[in-house]
């Protein structure tokens, strides 16, 4: 019966064995604590500061970004503002161009028109002193065949009153 009296075989030395198992165990977890786990638990806290440094830094560089990208995107509208204005003032300038050569272009008309006026009044005048000058050769003709024929006086004053008024006084006039 002595074999009943142990409960799971549970004797002196078993349980003196199972405590210097626990206590080696906790010693070498210690020594292994010290040896191995410190060292791998900076390496991994030193690792976890570095992702958290590195995710930091990559949303400032988003932040950055962004503000970069509104900073380009406010230079493009004003670049867009710019370029209408130019555009603007370009039409502006055409408009005062053309205003300019259309005012040239009828100043040149104008001239044109005077020039032509006073070119016919030229030729006018010419054709009229034309037309005396033949009507003096016509009547110093007839004033050479009136001698030529002896006529008096009296005769040559009628033929020259007839001649004058033929040609009309507004001829002379002028």
């Amino acid at each position: 019966m002595e074999e009943m009296s142990r409960l799971f075989n549970l004797d002196a030395q078993l349980v003196h064995d199972t405590i210097l198992l626990a206590v080696a165990v906790f010693v070498l977890f210690m020594i292994m604590s010290k040896l191995l786990f410190e060292p791998v638990r900076g390496m991994l806290k030193g690792r976890q500061t570095k992702i958290a440094d590195e995710l930091s830094a990559a949303e400032d560089s988003k932040k950055d970004a962004a503000a970069l990208k509104a900073e380009y995107e406010a230079k493009l509208k004003e670049v867009d503002k710019e370029a209408e204005q130019i555009l603007s003032e370009a039409r502006k300038k055409a408009q005062l161009n053309a205003a300019r050569i259309e005012a040239q272009a009828k100043e040149e008309a104008a001239q044109l028109i005077q020039r032509a006026g006073v070119e016919a009044e030229l030729s006018r005048k010419r054709a009229m002193d034309e037309a005396k000058q033949e009507m003096i050769a016509i009547a110093s003709m007839m004033a050479a065949r009136v001698v030529a024929a002896n006529i008096d006086t009296t005769v040559q004053n009628v033929l020259f009153e007839e001649t004058l008024k033929e040609m009309g006084d507004s001829t002379w006039q002028s």
